[in-house]
């Protein structure tokens, strides 16, 4: 019987640790209610001229990182953009609407239209992109490890805009809570499909960081919305 007793409190326990709560039986059926459900992450599919890899976008913790990131794909803005910074053993960087014209020698220093909005997904605020800028996001200290997406910004406060790259290794030093250096660089989202085929890219011949052959993004679709 006391061993009995320990099992069904075992099982109690475990069963009160899902996020999922049910609303009381109606008429003998379990309901739930719409935000008593948990529900997942959008996934952001990324076709390239290289091939396709997926990512997670964390809209549950950077609701506006992530929003203005979808916000953009679901435009097409990012489609026909090429990787206009790949370096080995560091990471991929991709977004500047310049990018379009491969031999640009200012791709990396464009953005979205200045005074264009979003709508935070999570909060149904809506958002201007002041100057083409978002505001900072630095939550949940999520570092900058391999296979994540982080933002890119001049390095000043609010100066993100389109411009994300894809880390390939451990760079902690461009977490934001890293005081080692002044750079922050908010986490927004991890690969779940292919990173190495992102470590394929970074290892194209280059000059001066961008690939002699151009990395095409076709287009960036997202799912599960």
């Amino acid at each position: 019987m006391k061993l009995f007793a320990i099992l069904s409190a075992l099982m109690f326990s475990r069963a009160s640790a899902f996020s999922i709560k049910a609303a009381r039986p109606l008429n003998g059926r379990r309901s739930f209610t719409k935000s008593s459900i948990m529900m997942a992450n959008p996934t952001a599919v990324f076709d390239t001229s290289m091939g396709t890899f997926k990512a997670e976008i964390y809209l549950d913790k950077m609701p506006v990182t992530a929003s203005n990131f979808i916000d953009l794909a679901q435009s097409g803005y990012y489609d026909g953009l090429t990787f206009h910074r790949v370096i080995p053993n560091f990471m991929a960087q991709f977004g500047c609407p310049k990018s379009k014209d491969p031999l640009a020698s200012d791709a990396g220093t464009g953005g979205p239209p200045g005074g264009s909005k979003y709508k935070n997904l999570a909060t149904g605020e809506e958002i201007e992109r002041k100057g083409g800028c978002i505001p900072d996001e630095f939550e949940g200290e999520m570092s900058n490890l391999p296979g994540t997406l982080s933002m890119a910004n001049t390095g000043m406060p609010n100066s993100g805009g389109s411009q994300f790259f894809i880390n390939v290794v451990h760079n902690s030093f461009l977490d934001y809570f890293d005081a080692s250096t002044p750079s922050k660089h908010p986490v927004f989202g991890c690969i779940t499909d292919d990173l190495d085929l992102v470590k394929t890219i970074v290892a194209v011949p280059t000059s001066r960081d961008k690939p002699k052959t151009p990395v095409v993004m076709n287009s960036v679709k997202i799912e599960g919305l």
